[in-house]
């Protein structure tokens, strides 16, 4: 018999009132397909464990994800889509989800793949991303901000990169400006980019 943990129904009720039936829906037919499924929560979102790491779903302000943790065993190249961190890309409304019954298989796959003991294919590493280069509109603005210049001096690669391509890649003067301006107050206080999802 599965297993329902408070916190998945906790986080369920906290999310936007559009992702409430989504979630619920996704948490049904996980459970309806595999009764053996156990709740819990892996980086603060449900996930659901069967002999391991089976799925999983988080809600954000606009959209909700869906995901296999084997999901390039389970999923076909024409079904996943990658414009969110799901396998089923964002999730505004229940017609972003496949059938019931697609639903379904999927998850029988991944069970499968759980109990045979069959591991999720190694991420492949790509290239290093070339050192970060920090453009001269955001250094003259972190020249006039000690806090924020400390914060960004302190960051990992990675996380510079966010601040740098969220800015660069603004298609108006206007928005720039303003992402700027938003980069070097979350930069004061310490914060990453996408410190809202951590």
């Amino acid at each position: 018999m599965g297993k329902r943990d408070p916190r998945v129904d906790a986080y369920i009720a906290g999310s936007a009132a559009f992702a409430r039936p989504i979630l619920t829906h996704l948490r049904e037919v996980v459970h309806e397909t595999c009764p053996g499924v156990e709740e819990t929560l892996k980086w603060r979102s449900p996930s659901f464990m069967y002999h391991g790491m089976l799925c999983g779903f988080a809600a954000f302000k606009a959209h909700a994800v869906f995901g296999f943790w084997k999901h390039s065993l389970v999923i076909d190249a024409k079904t996943e889509r990658e414009d969110a961190m799901g396998n089923f890309g964002r999730l505004t409304s229940m017609s972003d989800l496949p059938s019931r019954r697609k639903l379904s298989s999927f998850i029988r796959k991944a069970m499968e793949l759980n109990e045979q003991g069959i591991a999720a294919r190694p991420v492949r590493r790509s290239k290093p991303k070339p050192p970060v280069r920090t453009p001269a509109t955001l250094a003259a603005a972190l020249r006039k901000n000690a806090k924020a210049a400390a914060a960004y001096t302190a960051m990992s690669p990675s996380h510079k990169r966010e601040y740098v391509e969220w800015i660069t890649e603004a298609k108006t003067e206007a928005t720039r400006d303003k992402r700027l301006a938003t980069t070097i107050e979350w930069l004061a206080e310490g914060k990453p980019r996408n410190w809202k999802y951590m």
